[in-house]
């Protein structure tokens, strides 16, 4: 997996609202999509109309439901990420709506000028859909996590929050993970040590633009 400095430890902004398996794109439906996510991204940046997408057009998988983040880096830092963890739209559809969303609406950031579009690197990552995490004691909790494989998704009551399986890269270590993802949801960092909360895990198939 490429490595990414991200610049926040908060991650991707999710929107709550995927049946889509982990390997399940092939390298053409891949660079489909990193094509309509740069297309739509500098149609937004530079103002215009999106344009209608042709499903009929697309192969089958892009057709299909998914869900999807679409994160946008910039000499390697983090310019932008936005995605969600449901499936409700066409895959294709998806990824084009984030990749305006990561650019013009991350409000961690100000929106992508037009002058810096030659500099922003897309990246797509598909999920499937998130299945509940069983576990009783925090020990058993630690012990389910999978470091670099798993999306984490806490949820307490009306609180959420996620990280991709990317960010296992700058947190490595599930306590230290935890901690920074209960800051995330707006709870204390040990808050999973003693507070019964919904776990859900998840995987990606991560992809990217190349450098020419």
């Amino acid at each position: 997996m490429r490595k990414v400095r991200w610049s926040t430890i908060t991650g991707c902004i999710t929107n709550w609202v995927g049946k889509l398996s982990v390997g399940g794109l092939t390298p053409e439906e891949k660079r489909k999509l990193l094509k309509l996510a740069r297309e739509a991204l500098e149609m937004g940046v530079r103002g215009h109309r999106m344009t209608p997408l042709d499903l009929d057009s697309l192969p089958p998988t892009l057709r299909e439901s998914g869900a999807s983040f679409v994160t946008l880096t910039k000499n390697g830092q983090l310019r932008g990420c936005i995605g969600t963890l449901e499936a409700r739209l066409p895959l294709a559809e998806d990824v084009r709506e984030h990749a305006v969303a990561a650019g013009l609406d991350d409000y961690r950031f100000p929106p992508v000028s037009p002058r810096e579009l030659d500099e922003i690197e897309i990246e797509i990552s598909c999920l499937t859909a998130p299945q509940p995490l069983e576990y009783t004691t925090p020990e058993e909790l630690l012990r389910a996590l999978r470091p670099g494989i798993d999306g984490v998704v806490l949820r307490d009551h009306s609180r959420r929050a996620t990280f991709l399986p990317q960010v296992w890269e700058q947190l490595p270590e599930p306590e230290n993970f935890l901690d920074h993802l209960c800051q995330k949801m707006g709870a204390s960092r040990d808050y999973w040590r003693c507070n019964p909360l919904r776990v859900e895990i998840y995987q990606v198939e991560e992809f990217h633009e190349e450098n020419e």
